[in-house]
């Protein structure tokens, strides 16, 4: 069940990052997102073996709180269909590749490929190495060697061919608002459109879709003479009967229009 400050969000993201101080960089860009009425939850992978599918799991304790690992929660592959959007600052040459291949095996690459699978938005930090924070401080190296450096390369460019975007670190939460902020522009003119057209001459309200939801009733600014005109086989939903019930609107059904 969402929160009453969580139906207020205009949209919902999750960071992944590589270790749990990998976020402190970020902090002026988390403010950018809470202005903007965007929640946000932070996953950490702390360690290799923390990152690797196996016993491990991911939940999420809600918006603007840590995602910590717990062997109940559900399977990362499951993540994505919560968020509006998944945000990776950093991405490194195996998960890279794993991604472009359509292979799993870690959380990052098991992420993108439901996000990509559910058509979510995908933003990866543009100035990454190419090599995971802990290889980093390990092997005292900064920058892939050049044959490596070009096969990163080729992978980001096959996963921006997926609809994965590359924005720089500093620039995510921008992006973030820009993104979130023309799907709800989208969503908005959805809910215009059915405005417009569902009046008949007959001053009636008339549902066009297959499945009525209190969200499509709430949008309605109009309803004539407290009824709703449903063509046969349309599914209402348990909250909006409770919905229709409680505000006592009538719902008079037809035989569907196939012409």
């Amino acid at each position: 069940m969402k929160t009453e400050r969580e139906k207020a969000l205009n949209g919902k993201v999750l960071f992944i990052f590589c270790d749990s101080s990998a976020h402190e960089p970020f902090a002026d860009q988390f403010i950018k997102l809470k202005n903007a009425k965007i929640g946000y939850d932070l996953l950490f992978l702390d360690g290799e073996t923390s990152s690797w599918l196996g016993m491990q799991r991911v939940e999420s304790s809600g918006s603007e709180r840590i995602i910590a690992a717990d062997e109940y929660s559900p399977a990362a592959i499951e993540l994505s269909k919560d968020y509006d959007g998944i945000i990776i600052p950093e991405i490194d040459l195996d998960n890279a590749a794993r991604v472009t291949a359509g292979m799993k095996g870690t959380i990052k690459a098991e992420v993108i490929f439901s996000a990509v699978m559910l058509k979510k938005f995908i933003l990866v930090g543009a100035d990454t190495p190419g090599i995971k924070r802990s290889d980093r401080r390990c092997l005292k190296e900064l920058t892939l060697p050049a044959p490596y450096r070009e096969r990163f390369e080729s992978y980001k460019k096959q996963m921006n061919e997926l609809g994965i975007d590359f924005k720089p670190q500093m620039e995510l939460a921008d992006s973030i608002i820009q993104k979130i902020g023309k799907k709800l522009e989208t969503k908005k003119t959805e809910i215009t459109s059915s405005k417009n057209n569902s009046i008949t001459q007959n001053n009636q309200l008339v549902f066009e879709k297959k499945l009525l939801t209190t969200d499509w009733i709430q949008a309605q600014s109009l309803i004539p003479n407290d009824m709703i005109v449903l063509p046969k086989g349309v599914i209402i939903s348990p909250l909006a009967k409770d919905l229709l019930k409680q505000r006592k609107i009538m719902v008079k059904w037809i035989e569907r229009d196939d012409g």
